[in-house]
């Protein structure tokens, strides 16, 4: 009985034990795989390709004189999560350069921007590939957005709800000339676990 007993102790504490994951390969990124309820880079991927395609398509980008200049705000989070609303807007920024209608400024980097000018004006770089500040080029439209979710749960069933609101603000007159939502819902069943 008391081999029993502690056969059955060392299985609990080898179950109690770190979990190690090993056998890994690699996975397509393009396949929507539902893991957990969460927000999911499949998630992340339907939304961007939504707003890239509307603002491409936007008239005031269509028709504009050689391809407008967009500075990219980060997406405000209205959700109960931490998604990685960076990536989300790193994504959108990066398909919406590939597209070839629009440009970006580089906000993040000003500050570093100032210290290469302040660098080149130090003696310590030649003169002729010194760069100079005034040359930055001004921003025609400001892109920001919002992620909001709505969870509900009736009995075993959970429904989760996102809704990725992007606007594109003419920094000359403050309009809003192009906006899209796109959403993306999903539906889940709780399973019971148990021994039996």
């Amino acid at each position: 009985m008391k081999t029993v007993l502690f056969s059955l102790f060392l299985l609990a504490l080898a179950g109690c034990g770190p979990k190690v994951f090993k056998d890994g390969s690699y996975d397509d990124p393009n396949r929507v795989e539902l893991l957990d309820d969460k927000f999911n880079e499949a998630d992340m991927q339907q939304m961007a390709e939504a707003i890239v395609q509307s603002i491409v398509s936007c008239p005031e980008i269509v028709e504009a004189r050689g391809r407008p200049t967009i500075a990219v705000s980060k997406v405000q989070n209205r959700t109960e999560e931490y998604p990685d609303l960076d990536s989300l807007t790193e994504m959108i920024r990066t398909q919406l350069t590939k597209s070839r209608k629009v440009k970006f400024v580089d906000r993040g980097s000003r500050g570093e921007l100032d210290e290469e000018y302040a660098y080149g004006d130090s003696g310590r770089v030649s003169r002729e590939t010194a760069k100079k500040a005034g040359k930055q080029i001004g921003v025609d439209y400001l892109l920001t957005g919002a992620l909001a979710t709505n969870v509900q749960q009736v009995g075993s069933d959970k429904l989760i709800y996102y809704k990725l609101t992007m606007n594109l603000t003419n920094t000359d007159t403050s309009v809003i000339d192009c906006t899209e939502e796109k959403e993306v819902r999903k539906k889940y069943r709780k399973k019971t676990v148990g021994l039996f």
